[in-house]
């Protein structure tokens, strides 16, 4: 999917790069590899883990070194050598509380096992706020998951936490290539729940990777990861309704069984904001592709 962004970071010409220390990029995935190519960019020598030997050798045209390793592999974590900052960007994988035990818990134990001085931010989910009445939530607001996996994510928070590293809740992710609520209402899939009053928090990718670099300079702490500009589901859909001269989807029934739970809050961002942080993308609005022109759009 085009969307139109800026010449990426890890385009910028070397003179303007500054050597920061070595990172490693523990996920090299959608979200990870944005922020490690960032980061090389921004002059830190990367490194960067996947778990799959295909998915390293598929990244072998980058210019650092991406190595295959699961996480609970402590004996290759502890060949890596030393690393100024470590980012835990690694997925579940659409996995249940098992797959969410091992990467998040299990793998954030081992990181900061392997690492103990490194700079240490971990990747967590804004899901664990389960606030329904359309209030704004910030860091000091409850975090109540009903959901198992839910708790897997506030005890690897916590593991982070008591290490003096930082977590960085995400709201939902879209951008090149993925964008689901888009390629939903695009395939004709997409379904306005009740009276599509469900607010709903976003992120673009380099808005997510750009965070994450900047909380390697940042003080410890939690912080949410969002544009600030949370819309609600019939916003959302009457924006791309309008952007694609298509009608809004037909309505339906709340599904409150989807996997991260049924809520409706609005995510403020004035702590992340406060570190001189802002946003490529205002808003979902301003990352709206050309018309007619969406290619290789994915769920």
């Amino acid at each position: 999917m085009n969307v139109n962004p800026p010449a990426p970071a890890h385009e910028l010409p070397c003179e303007t790069r500054q050597r920061t220390g070595r990172v490693l990029v523990a996920g090299c995935g959608y979200l990870g590899l944005a922020a490690a190519r960032l980061l090389q960019a921004s002059g830190w020598e990367v490194v960067g883990l996947t778990r799959r030997t295909e998915s390293a050798l598929a990244l072998q045209g980058e210019t650092f070194p991406v190595i295959a390793c699961d996480l609970g592999d402590c004996a290759t974590l502890s060949c890596l050598g030393t690393f100024d900052a470590v980012l835990h960007t690694a997925s579940s994988g659409h996995g249940g509380p098992d797959a969410y035990r091992q990467v998040f818990l299990e793998g954030t134990r081992n990181l900061l096992t392997a690492f103990p001085k490194a700079r240490f931010v971990l990747t967590g989910s804004t899901s664990v706020y389960t606030q329904s009445d359309g209030s704004w939530v910030t860091e000091e607001s409850p975090a109540e998951p009903a959901r198992e996996t839910g708790k897997i994510l506030l005890q690897a928070e916590a593991l982070a936490l008591e290490a003096g590293g930082s977590v960085a809740r995400l709201s939902g992710i879209y951008g090149p290539e993925r964008w689901v609520q888009l390629a939903r209402f695009l395939s004709g899939e997409a379904r306005i729940e009740g009276d599509g009053g469900r607010w709903i928090n976003q992120i673009h990718r380099a808005d997510a990777a750009s965070a994450l670099s900047a909380l390697l300079a940042a003080a410890p702490g939690l912080y949410n990861v969002a544009d600030g500009q949370p819309a609600t589901q019939r916003e959302i859909y009457a924006a791309f309704a309008a952007h694609f001269q298509r009608p809004l989807p037909p309505t339906a029934p709340p599904d409150l069984a989807r996997k991260r739970g049924w809520s409706s809050k609005r995510v403020a961002n004035t702590r992340l904001v406060a570190l001189g942080w802002q946003p490529l993308y205002a808003s979902f609005r301003e990352a709206l592709p050309a018309t007619g022109s969406v290619p290789g759009l994915a769920g």
